[in-house]
């Protein structure tokens, strides 16, 4: 059982709290010398400032209104989570059986009984009490599956950030520095993206050093919990070689799943691969929620597999990273400040995409190795051959206001744009007349 200040910042994991606020909760659940305590202020004071961004990630609609009319038409039990797509799937094979319905069979005119059908079954239903079930069930299975997707993308929204601390347990939050260094961390990374022409800031700051530098000095941090957010070498060498290998296994189904969704929704888009430039009909967002979620997971993959001295996998199947779309705006202003595309952009368009790499099309590191000198990026440097480079402290920064992605003076101007749609690309919802 955890206490009340371990499991605040605990459940600060399923959420988007500023790093400030998440300093305070880690005042609060540890001891920290003078020193730390002051490096920590820096942050902490500035927890009592109101901010108009969510502190929460999006969730996706459960399903407890289809339940509610479910129970009236269907005897079977319905003691179900509305939101557990798994359990869904189970009551929804169990009722149908109550009017001779296959799941997953949700044609209205083919897989309907006829009158005689239905007679021939032994059921004594009349032909509306038997559509409306029909009906019903059918919505609810398309719907399922529409939330389980909407399920799988937050998850994989959680991954690109934080890499998988969505999946840690709250036993893992027993020790005080592993808690504490975690849950800031994750804050830091949960940052939203500036809209710039110059690199976002570095989550890894001061602070997340110096409780880094707490979890060194410990000998009950719990390391295993720490290499889900951070697989760094300086980390992985305190893991067993046991657990690594568990972790291993983690990170490459999640990968599986990223690699499907990518596969999914460039079939459905009409990409640009040569600028990953946003065009009308492109899935921006899934797109880049996913590609931001791959690289995460690749790179502590590509960590992992050297830690375990597993590297000569990567000679015979070495996956390649996944650019995101860029807005055009964004590319314009990189134009006119005398940039060009991302100098990643040439190895992407040469190699294999990575559902096809995890599919079997071969992907060497041989050949990524070349492709990367045909356009003069440094295949170690740039990642794509190897863990990322060595990792940088940043100085701690404030979490500005932003009003998409559009730095803010203050949270109440914020609120007022975002409530009129400034800077959303769409029309301003208020005219002269209102000002």
């Amino acid at each position: 059982m955890l206490s009340p200040q371990l499991q605040a910042l605990f459940d600060t994991l399923d959420r988007r709290e500023r790093p400030e606020d998440v300093a305070r909760q880690v005042l609060e659940a540890a001891e920290f010398d003078v020193r730390e305590r002051k490096l920590l202020s820096k942050a902490s004071s500035r927890s009592n400032t109101w901010s108009s961004m969510s502190a929460d990630f999006a969730h996706p609609a459960s399903m407890a209104s289809q339940m509610s009319v479910a129970r009236c038409l269907f005897a079977t039990s319905a003691d179900v989570d509305p939101s557990d797509m798994a359990a869904m799937a189970d009551y929804l094979s169990r009722a149908e059986r109550e009017i001779n319905k296959e799941f997953g069979a949700n044609d209205f005119l083919k897989d309907r009984l006829s009158r005689l059908g239905r007679a021939a079954k032994g059921m004594e239903i009349s032909k509306r009490q038997y559509n409306k079930r029909f009906r019903l069930a059918a919505r609810m299975e398309r719907k399922r599956l529409r939330v389980l997707r909407e399920q799988i993308k937050r998850s994989l929204t959680l991954t690109s950030k934080s890499r998988l601390a969505s999946q840690l347990k709250s036993s893992d939050f027993v020790d005080a520095n592993t808690a504490c260094f975690i849950a800031y961390y994750v804050a830091r990374c949960n940052l939203r993206s500036v809209f710039t022409n110059q690199s976002q800031a570095r989550p890894f700051d001061e602070i997340c050093d110096m409780l880094l530098k707490r979890c060194h000095a410990s000998v009950s941090t719990n390391w295993t919990a720490i290499a889900h957010v951070l697989p760094d070498a300086d980390v992985l060498k305190n893991v067993s070689a046991t657990d690594r290998g568990k972790l291993l296994g983690k990170y490459f189904a999640v990968m599986q799943s990223a690699a499907e969704l990518l596969h999914e929704v460039w079939e459905q888009s009409k990409i640009n691969r040569e600028t990953m430039v946003v065009r009308r009909g492109n899935d921006s967002t899934t797109w880049n929620v996913t590609a931001g979620a791959w690289n995460k997971l690749r790179s502590g993959w590509f960590s992992l597999l050297f830690s375990l001295g597993l590297d000569e996998w990567i000679e015979s199947m070495c996956p390649g990273k996944v650019l995101r779309l860029m807005a055009a705006d964004v590319a314009a202003w990189h134009r006119a400040s005398g940039g060009d595309l991302h100098a990643d952009t040439g190895p992407w368009c040469d190699l294999p995409f990575p559902w096809e790499v995890l599919r079997g099309e071969s992907c060497t590191k041989n050949r990524v190795m070349d492709v990367c000198m045909k356009w003069r990026v440094d295949p170690v440097k740039s990642g794509w051959t190897s863990p990322p480079p060595e990792r940088k402290v940043a100085r701690y920064t404030p979490t500005p206001e932003l009003v998409h992605g559009v730095e803010v003076s203050s949270p109440q101007l914020a609120a007022l744009l975002r409530s009129i749609g400034v800077f959303s690309g769409k029309p301003v919802k208020v005219t002269i007349d209102e000002v």
